[in-house]
Formats: structure tokens, sequence, C-alpha cells
């Protein structure tokens, strides 16, 4: 390198340092939710990631080195209660000086309702749309006590359309924070939002020749993608937090699966693989794995997309 060229090429390494010395210490909960708040931030910074990649949210242990990110957050973006009711009391001890954004609760965001039952009879005969599902928009309720978290589906990020929707809030929580890169955090939120457009399209393109096959999931997290994409699934093997179903429940799933030609039944990497097993025994359905937390991909701004990808491939590639 010539000498000439030294002070310029400091100068910009100066810039770089002090650009990300200055970015807002962000916390998140899960991969996904990390994901896309990487995408806002790329170029200005990264955030933390508290629920690690394996692991399930609906339960965990944090880590020093984890309790240490929310207790130095600026920011903390997080799923919901509904999904990680731990988190939420651990945020009130560590997170105390943070702007915490629960991201189900924001205006714009499709909640649904947490179905009841093994089977989804509502689902056997066709798929329920955003205009006739059980849905609320947060403009037409009031703080976050108003909400019985029970009663809803927690799942509310394999929503592609509440992902984007997200980019736009994360962008706008963040430009408060650091009004310096609000131009930055906005354009990359503008453009996130143009990439899942098209992963739509093309997730829509992936299952279209497969739309008459019938499939059972592990645990009723994939209510969002199956509204998104009108791809009703026709049971579950677990509730919604994926706790352990009883042995009717499972006599259920083993029913419909024989009686109805049910064609896949979808493990997690999450999860006990021996139940999918138990409930396959003696019938024709095939099994594949889907994740909905994205826990073998590389944690960053790719992951969600990549993340809804694999989990529509591998539906497809099962039916």
């Amino acid at each position: 390198m010539s000498r000439s060229l030294l002070p310029v090429s400091l100068a910009f390494a100066l810039i770089g340092s002090t650009a990300l010395a200055q970015a807002p210490r962000v916390a998140t909960d899960i991969a996904p939710i990390h994901s896309l708040v990487a995408r806002v931030m790329d170029g200005v910074g990264t955030p933390d990631l508290i629920v690690q990649p394996g692991a399930s949210p609906h339960e965990y242990a944090l880590r020093p080195s984890e309790a240490s990110a929310l207790q130095e957050a600026d920011l903390v973006f997080w799923v919901g209660a509904g999904l990680s009711p731990w988190l939420e009391t651990a945020m009130t001890t560590l997170a105390v000086d943070a702007s915490v954004t629960e991201l189900s609760e924001t205006n714009g965001t499709t909640i649904l309702e947490a179905r009841v039952g093994a089977l989804f009879e509502k689902h056997a005969h066709g798929a329920e749309t955003h205009d006739d599902a059980e849905h609320h928009d947060h403009d037409d309720h009031g703080g976050h006590d108003d909400h019985d978290h029970g009663k809803q589906d927690s799942h509310a990020w394999l929503s592609p359309q509440n992902a984007s929707n997200w980019l736009n809030v994360i962008a706008a929580q963040l430009s408060a924070a650091d009004p310096d890169n609000a131009g930055t955090y906005f354009a990359n939120a503008a453009a996130g939002r143009t990439e899942l457009a098209t992963l739509t399209s093309d997730v829509n393109a992936m299952l279209e020749p497969v739309r008459s096959g019938r499939f059972i999931v592990f645990h009723d997290a994939y209510q969002y993608f199956e509204n998104d994409f009108n791809f009703p699934a026709s049971g579950a093997i677990s509730v919604s937090d994926a706790s352990d179903p009883s042995p009717s429940r499972i006599a259920e799933i083993r029913e419909r699966i024989t009686t109805e030609g049910i064609d896949c039944v979808l493990a997690e990497p999450q999860f006990n693989p021996g139940l999918v097993a138990t409930v396959l025994e003696g019938s024709d359905a095939k099994t594949a794995v889907i994740d909905p937390l994205g826990s073998d991909l590389e944690i960053g701004p790719a992951l969600y997309p990549q993340m809804i990808r694999n989990l529509a491939s591998n539906l497809a590639g099962c039916l």
C-alpha cells in the first residue's frame, strides 16, 4: 500500500469503528426475530440473540452471557409473553432501562386465536383466510394487559406478512433510539420487505403442485404459515406450547391418518421423534422435518427468508 493511501484507509476504518461504537445495543428473543432485526441493522450494528439455536423458546434457562445481553440492551425485540413467559419475568429485572417492543402487540400485526383439539375440523375442508379467520389487529385494543395470551397463537413470526410489517416497526424503534442512522434502517427495511414479497411469490409457486395433499404437524405452530399461503394442516400431534400430548390426542391423530389418507406427518428437530413414529405406525404416510426456528441455519439477516423457504420446500417434498 502506498503511503499516500494510508491516511484514507485509516479514515475509513475509523469511520466504520465509530459507526459500530454508536450503534444501540439490541437484544432479540429467537433466531427468526434476530434475523429481521439484523436485516434492518445491516451496516450499522449486530443484535444479540437470547434463545440459542436448537432450544425451545417456550422454556429456556438464561446463560450468564444472555442475561448480560439483556442487562446491557438499549432496545429489546421479542415475539411476546405468549411464546416466552419466562422472558417477560427476566426483563423486569434485567432490561429495566431498555425500550422493549413486543412485536405481537404492534399495530398491523395479525394475531390468530389458538386452535383447540388435535384435529382441525374447520381446516379439513378448506383454509381460513385473513378475512374469515378469528384474528385481530392491535389498533382495536388497548394495552398489554387487555390480552389473554393463553388464547392466542403465539407463533406469529411464521407469517411473512407479519414479518414484513415488523421490519418497519423495528426500523421505527431503532430510528427513535439512533436518529443518525434512521435512513439506513428504513432503507434496509424497505429492501427486506421487497425480499419477503418475492419469497411469498416463490413459496406459493412451490406449494401450488401439492395443494391437494394433506399433512399433520408435530405441534400446532404453523397456523400463520397455513393462513398466509392458504394451505391448511389437518391436525397437530401436540398443542401450540409443545407440551406432551395425551394418549387420547395421539389416538385421534392416528385415526385421522389411517381413515382420511394423510400423506405426510411433519417432525421438528427440537422435539421427541418417537411421537412421530408412534402416530405413523401402520400407515403409509411419509415424514419430513420442518423447523419453525431455523436452528440449522447461520444466524443473521438471511436466516428468516431461508427458514420460510426450507419449511415450504420440505413440506412440498413430503407431499
